[in-house]
């Protein structure tokens, strides 16, 4: 499955996304420099001049801020994301390189040391491999032990029997002592002990020489990737300053339009700076085994489930959500202690944290951010296509309307606006983060085939799907 879409960072780093039990198997090439097409640099355009149309009216200072903030969002974090990413990968690569050439270099250093030893006890013109040869022939003529020549003595009657029989008896391992000396050509190991020594030694030099040079390259590829993640920290720290700013000046936006921009061009800061407190935390290690289908685990196993994010703001109460869940509390979504085992008057199916769900799959991320959002969430809710039915069977509310904070469910194959599938196995979920003016919704989600977790988009035809509110 290809889809196209519109990850956190902008850009996807893989062909395919399978969402599965919270496992997303993604088939992703070695980075690569991204052109961009033309057909994306008019999407580019055409949204920025959309944003700017929603803030006729708004203060020349505070449009600014929004329009710099969105440009961080939607290019110059994600452009700052792929080319640290490269340059890890690089670095990485470049260091990998010269640990070989390293090991190369000491097995050298060790034949030589041992060629130096055969020296000092038998010479430097010592032919290792005539003699060898020799040996074999020896052996193979001789045969494991002497009663074979001896029978020949004990049973030969004269002096011509006993040759003739010690003749066949040689012509049988003859073929033997011929692919020994064949192999010690072929090996050119026939080369005396000071030749041998010889082209080591020059080896040696070539080696020492490759591995300096990789050991060079390595330290400035990794000079190099730490360079690119400090100017993307640099950037996301900006982003963090214009989206305080934006926060403290809303109050000054006066239309439903401009207010919407705001909150979109916000959240999707937001959602970047959990991103970067995901990777910190390093929370991706939350089940090493990369398992394709949710297992419920063994009752001798010691789970221990990932922290979520840093709790992050109450989403922006919204009055375009009419038709909600059950008259819920927009500004605070809900009232559910993380992993809490029984709450809104159901069993929330929550036994074990988010130990069960892999790392950085998209029922993962579904599972912090709800626990975020101190809504109910399970921790054996299935694969992302599976969330609806499970969340039934324990009571939760399950319907087609859209509210911050629901688990949006992508059934296995359903279109998702003309422009991606759904896992035909194992489907998706994601989480709504804001439910537009125009009805679509802007939503979080996991899965490795983003290029980071989370990433996000905005969904069009929102009511095609199911979510589950609490």
């Amino acid at each position: 499955m290809t889809r196209q879409v519109r990850p956190i960072v902008g850009l996807m780093l893989a062909s395919a996304m399978f969402c599965a039990g919270g496992v997303a198997v993604v088939a992703a090439p070695a980075p690569q420099a991204h052109a961009v097409s033309m057909s994306e640099y008019q999407a580019k355009v055409s949204n920025h001049a959309k944003l700017k149309s929603q803030l006729v009216g708004v203060s020349s200072d505070l449009a600014d801020t929004i329009l710099q903030l969105a440009d961080l969002n939607d290019n110059q974090i994600p452009a700052a994301v792929e080319a640290a990413e490269s340059a890890q990968q690089a670095a990485e690569q470049a260091q990998s390189l010269a640990e070989a050439t390293t090991q190369r270099l000491q097995a050298a250093q060790q034949d030589k040391a041992n060629l130096e030893e055969q020296i000092k006890q038998t010479g430097s013109d010592y032919d290792d491999a005539k003699a060898a040869v020799a040996q074999l022939a020896r052996e193979s003529f001789h045969g494991s032990s002497t009663s074979d020549v001896l029978d020949f003595v004990t049973d030969s009657t004269t002096a011509d029997d006993f040759v003739n029989k010690m003749q066949s008896q040689a012509a049988v391992t003859r073929s033997e002592s011929n692919a020994a000396t064949d192999a010690a050509n072929e090996l050119n190991t026939s080369m005396n002990r000071k030749d041998r020594l010889g082209a080591i030694e020059q080896k040696i030099t070539q080696l020492k020489e490759q591995a300096d040079q990789q050991a060079a390259s390595a330290q400035q590829a990794a000079s190099e990737a730490s360079a690119k993640q400090t100017a993307l920290q640099k950037l996301r720290d900006e982003g963090t300053v214009k989206r305080e700013k934006l926060e403290s000046q809303k109050s000054q936006l006066t239309t439903q339009s401009a207010k919407e921009a705001a909150d979109i061009v916000s959240m999707k800061s937001q959602i970047d700076s959990w991103n970067n407190q995901y990777n910190n935390s390093n929370n991706a290690a939350v089940n090493p085994n990369n398992n394709q289908q949710q297992s419920r685990p063994n009752n001798n196993t010691n789970y221990n489930p990932a922290p979520a994010p840093a709790p992050a703001p109450a989403p922006t109460p919204n009055n375009n959500n009419s038709g909600g869940a059950g008259g819920m509390n927009y500004a605070v979504p809900g009232n559910c202690p993380a992993g809490s085992g029984y709450c809104y008057g159901h069993n929330t199916g929550n036994t074990v944290g988010g130990a069960a769900y892999p790392s950085r799959q998209c029922t993962l991320w579904a599972y912090l951010r709800r626990s975020q959002l101190s809504l109910p969430v399970g921790s054996y809710m299935g694969n992302g296509a599976d969330w609806a039915n499970t969340a039934r069977g324990l009571g939760y509310l399950v319907n087609n309307t859209p509210h911050v904070g629901a688990a949006m469910v992508f059934a296995r194959g359903q279109s998702v606006g003309g422009h991606w599938t759904a896992d035909w196995q194992y489907g998706h979920v994601a989480v709504v983060e804001r439910v537009n003016a125009d009805g679509s919704v802007l939503i979080s989600e996991g899965g490795t085939g983003f290029a980071t977790f989370p990433a996000w988009e905005t969904i069009s035809n929102a009511g095609a799907y199911q979510y589950v509110h609490y």
